[in-house]
């Protein structure tokens, strides 16, 4: 039973990281809590789902690559619109602004696809697996699998590749990036591309793992999200991913052992002990201001 649990916890966790790894880039590069994370979570459970209804022989695969591209351009849009010409001399307003971007598109979902809950196409075969009297099914194994090598890529990415190397240094400081040759402006439109892929891919995984998408879902995995980025330090990548695992896991017992009512609870009551106590995260990253 604890282990069926843990496994269920993995699940829910790797939607939190991918979307807590979207929100620590995004801050690590422009100090910047981007609230409309979130609505793009949404917005790609919504693009893979029609790719899925509309294209029934395509495999999840497709309609997994249809939502990272469209959720990548809706990230470069925001960054283009409501985040560059906002004046950073008032540190509240690219914040609202993100705000006012997730009203929008959280009302377009509304009024494009309705305010109900909408099934998503079983794209995976439901096949069973019994390992040692733990039971694990194809759908658990497709989500950790394609979460997990999502995460792998993107820390080759940014360990490994020139492009990483600039955004390291444009989180270290602007000025400093700029003046060894990095293009600033360029760095942080693709952080915003990298952090909305991310976000699409897991909004289509939670899809897959719900059987259903609303308009509604960006909210709450984006305030979990939220969380996992404090819990595991502010613009720490690792420490997001960590955090998202560990407070997948920790919801899944708690709803388990506790019971669902105390869900909520135990996650909030986490961050604020983290925050009396380590208020710069697990990880312990300093945030650096310009």
């Amino acid at each position: 039973m604890l282990d069926q649990q843990l496994i269920n916890g993995l699940m829910l966790g790797a939607s939190y990281a991918m979307v807590a790894i979207g929100y620590t880039l995004i801050f690590g590069v422009l100090r910047l809590l981007h609230f409309a994370h979130g609505e793009v979570f949404m917005i790609g459970a919504f693009v893979g789902l029609q790719i899925a209804l509309v294209w029934q022989s395509a495999n999840i695969f497709v309609a997994m690559g249809g939502a990272m591209i469209a959720t990548g351009l809706v990230g470069v849009v925001i960054a283009l619109v409501a985040v560059r010409p906002v004046s950073n001399k008032y540190p509240l307003a690219p914040l609202i602004s993100t705000i006012g971007v997730t009203i929008i598109l959280q009302n377009l979902a509304i009024n494009i696809f309705g305010g109900a809950q909408v099934a998503f196409p079983a794209k995976i075969d439901p096949v069973q697996f019994h390992i040692a009297g733990l039971t694990i099914s194809s759908v658990q194994i497709f989500i950790l699998t394609v979460a997990l090598v999502l995460m792998v890529v993107l820390w080759m990415l940014i360990h490994k590749t020139k492009i990483g190397r600039a955004i390291r240094a444009a989180s270290e400081s602007h000025e400093t990036a700029a003046l060894l040759g990095v293009n600033v402006n360029r760095v942080v439109l693709f952080v915003f591309l990298l952090a909305s892929t991310l976000a699409g891919a897991a909004g289509v995984l939670d899809g897959v793992k719900n059987s259903n998408v609303s308009p509604f879902m960006g909210l709450e995995v984006a305030i979990k999200a939220l969380v996992c980025m404090l819990i595991g330090g502010l613009g720490n990548v690792i420490g997001a991913v960590v955090a998202g695992f560990l407070l997948g896991t920790i919801e899944v017992l708690s709803a388990a052992y506790i019971g669902t009512s105390m869900r909520d609870f135990i996650t909030f009551a986490l961050l604020i002990i983290i925050l009396l106590y380590r208020p710069t995260g697990l990880f312990g990253t300093q945030v650096v201001r310009d």
